[in-house]
């Protein structure tokens, strides 16, 4: 499955965006996929997931209240709605797909299939 992430942009400290993950070639519905994101000089983080296994999701300390990741079936894609943006958040966005079990649900090396990724920028 092929993956192209969008919606990122330039905004302000407090705003909102909705990164959407795209999948062609495929379906999401037999993968866990998960949005990780990679500063200027940092190694890729896991953001969120939502689990194929047991349908629910799971999001890392730094974003979780802030950002939610879900599943539109009809569309074929995973969004992440994200709000109250932090200048923090400032990264390159990524969807993967995988089959990670729960326990790794945040490594990086469980997904197989990424999208290009998408930047975000959010300035204070």
């Amino acid at each position: 499955v092929q993956l192209q992430a969008s919606g990122g942009g330039v905004v302000q400290a407090g705003d909102s965006l909705r990164l959407s993950c795209a999948a062609s070639g495929g379906t999401f519905s037999t993968y866990t996929v998960a949005w990780f994101r990679q500063a200027p000089g940092k190694e890729r983080e896991f953001i969120a997931a939502t689990a194929v296994q047991n349908k629910r999701t799971y999001y890392d300390d730094a974003v979780k209240g802030r950002f939610t990741i879900s599943r539109d079936n009809t569309k074929n894609t995973v969004n992440l709605q994200m709000n109250s943006l932090k200048p923090e958040d400032t990264a390159v966005y990524y969807c993967g797909v995988g089959r990670p079990i729960i326990s790794a649900i945040s490594r990086s090396d469980m997904y197989y299939s990424w999208g290009q990724g998408t930047l975000v920028t959010v300035s204070s």
